[in-house]
């Protein structure tokens, strides 16, 4: 079992279109898979499962969709912080705070300390997040601590959650083959896996599978 996972939550809207249905249920939907993978992935043995559920980019969207967006992320994470404390699972969030509103960064502050001490394993929160900027954020950090001499262990500390160690595998699905920004600091020696099923339909079934897939790989980290 990989250690670390991160998924780029994708397809979304195109799920509810080819359903006939509203893109915002699509939304909806995919919110629910992600607490059944993430619960299902720490039960198969992951100690770090990650979703990239909103990027920096992702407020150019419309209005509408935005604003559904957050009320969907306010309704969810009050029932996440009750999931997480009840299977001892920890929860941190990577991410910038503006343009984020207020209310919504205080709940996720309220989930991170509320489940600091679980032991079980740990869903990292994409929101507001965009990968340049985690690695800007971190370098402006650096120089305000005054660090002369930088190497990539050092740098890494300096990170979001430096605790959170590396992908092992990043799962994007939908088909799309790109990363839009996630962890790539993290990414160096991830394994890539591009399933072409809709997020709102990857199943634990299809868990297992990228699972045996990324068991196949031989990993030679430059060797």
């Amino acid at each position: 079992m990989p250690k670390h996972i991160g998924f780029i939550v994708d397809g979304n809207r195109r799920w509810a279109r080819e359903k006939g249905l509203p893109t915002l249920e699509g939304h909806r939907k995919g919110f629910d898979q992600v607490e059944k993978i993430a619960t299902y992935a720490i039960d198969q043995g992951c100690e770090f499962v990650s979703f990239y559920l909103f990027s920096t980019e992702n407020w150019n969207r419309s209005e509408e969709e935005v604003s559904y967006l957050m009320d969907l992320l306010r309704h969810n994470i009050k029932r996440l912080k009750k999931k997480f404390l009840k299977e001892n699972i920890r929860c941190v969030v990577f991410g910038r705070s503006e343009p984020a509103p207020e209310d919504i960064l205080e709940s996720l502050k309220d989930l991170e300390e509320s489940t600091k001490d679980n032991k079980r394993g740990t869903v990292v929160v994409c929101f507001n997040y965009g990968g340049q900027w985690e690695i800007a954020d971190a370098a402006k950090k650096l120089i305000e601590a005054g660090v002369k001499e930088v190497t990539p262990e050092v740098f890494a500390q300096y990170l979001y959650h430096p605790e959170v160690p590396n992908c092992d595998l990043i799962v994007r699905t939908s088909g799309e083959e790109r990363i839009s920004g996630f962890q790539l600091w993290r990414a160096s020696y991830s394994e890539f896996l591009f399933p072409k099923k809709y997020f709102p339909d990857f199943t634990e079934k299809d868990f297992d599978e990228v699972i045996e897939e990324f068991n196949n790989r031989n990993r030679r980290f430059g060797k």
